[in-house]
């Protein structure tokens, strides 16, 4: 039986039309879907996890004589991970404790010397007091010819002489008290510039030890026995897996209704569609990854490409969901952002610094150790205390000089 071509055509036409009703059904079975479930949400492939990077440096000079750990080990804050060779350290920080206790003897001799000279000017004082009355006396004696002319010469010029020393003594005294005055044995700047080069040889000796300043996952290790370090060298990077986030990229267009505190679900490659973790937006970046680049673009250079800017989005994690299905900076995500609604500022962050990456006290007690060998090491060469007289050197000057006329006048009562 031969079909007419105008039945095939209609045939034809009838197929074509009920594909096109089941595409224009498809259609709006996806704009439906789409309006109900989809039109609130931000969805990017550009997205990876993150974390503290610690990185664990050199703090003093030496070789390294031993490494206590290794790459995917777990360490605990203020675990040893490197010791350095000891011996340099040890002998300038014995040179340092030396030349403390020494200068502490030599403050105390010039204190000493201080001392000495105030008993030498209260006693010339009171000498030239004694005279000075003497030759008083011997002037209301001359007119009745009691004293010759020359004993009353002789006392004039002995007074001149006392006079001289006494001024001899103070300039010395001065000389003293330029170096002691205002100040005592243990808190005199020689002794504190002495203490303060033993704590800095103190710390360097101590720094020889390198410890973890936080807790984490040992990664990146560089160090080897042998090498030898100095102060900023890396060796080895820890990472602390309780506590991380995703860095979205979003492109511009999809920011206008990003704000802090919208839910995300996230989805990581490790683990497929299966395990859903549920984060937070913290904070946008206050900038486009182009212009934090290490060649930011010049775009007043004459080759300006438009072309569409990301900026980088932070979504927290929750740490129970982490912890049960372990995750590792740099994987990737597929992370979905709620914009339905939020009222969050968009320049807003939700970002926290409460972790323990964020903080270390493994150098805390170090100061204070060194502080109190210092002190050890000064009490130790203090061979003689603080003497509250040797502040009061004019005073005790004016006491022995008024103490001296008063015998005399006694005296000459008498």
């Amino acid at each position: 039986m031969k079909i007419s071509p105008k039945s095939i055509r209609a045939r034809r036409n009838r197929y074509l039309l009920l594909v096109l009703l089941m595409l224009a059904a498809s259609a709006l079975v996806y704009a439906g879907y789409w309006w109900y479930s989809y039109r609130f949400w931000v969805v990017s492939h550009n997205a990876f996890i993150t974390g503290n990077l610690i990185p664990v440096e050199a703090d003093a000079t030496g070789i390294v004589t031993q490494v206590l750990t290794e790459e995917s080990q777990y360490v605990n804050k203020g675990d040893l991970l490197v010791r350095l060779d000891e011996h340099r350290a040890e002998t300038a920080l014995g040179q340092s404790r030396g030349e403390l206790g020494q200068v502490v003897r030599e403050i105390g001799a010039v204190f000493s010397t201080h001392r000495q000279m105030c008993q030498k000017l209260i006693a010339r004082s009171a000498r030239l007091a004694q005279v000075r009355h003497d030759l008083m006396r011997i002037r209301q004696a001359v007119p009745t010819g009691s004293v010759s002319e020359q004993v009353l010469q002789n006392a004039e010029d002995q007074m001149t002489a006392l006079e001289a020393d006494k001024k001899e003594a103070e300039a010395e005294l001065q000389s003293i008290e330029a170096r002691v005055g205002g100040t005592t044995r243990i808190l005199h700047p020689d002794v504190e510039a002495a203490k303060y080069k033993f704590i800095a040889a103190y710390l360097e000796y101590s720094r020889q030890q390198i410890r973890a300043p936080v807790s984490g996952y040992v990664s990146m290790r560089k160090v080897q026995v042998g090498n030898r370090v100095q102060p900023g060298d890396p060796l080895m990077t820890l990472v602390p897996l309780e506590h991380l986030w995703v860095e979205a990229n979003l492109r511009e267009t999809e920011l206008a209704r990003v704000r802090p505190g919208q839910k995300a679900e996230i989805s990581v490659d490790l683990y497929g569609e299966n395990f859903i973790y549920h984060g937070t937006v913290e904070g946008l970046t206050p900038g486009t990854g182009s212009v934090f680049a290490l060649l930011p673009p010049d775009n007043a250079a004459g080759n300006f490409i438009h072309i569409v800017e990301r900026v980088p989005v932070r979504i927290a994690l929750r740490k129970d969901e982490i912890m049960k299905k372990p995750v590792r900076p740099g994987l990737s995500t597929r992370t979905s952002i709620n914009i339905e609604d939020s009222d969050q500022p968009v320049g807003a962050s939700l970002a926290e610094v409460s972790t323990q990456e964020y903080q270390t006290d493994i150098f805390t007690d170090e100061l204070a150790e060194a502080e109190a060998r210092a002190q050890e090491i000064i009490k130790d060469n203090l061979i003689q205390q603080d003497d509250p007289l040797e502040t009061n050197c004019k005073s005790s000057e004016s006491s022995a000089a008024k103490n001296a006329t008063f015998i005399m006048k006694k005296r000459a009562g008498n």
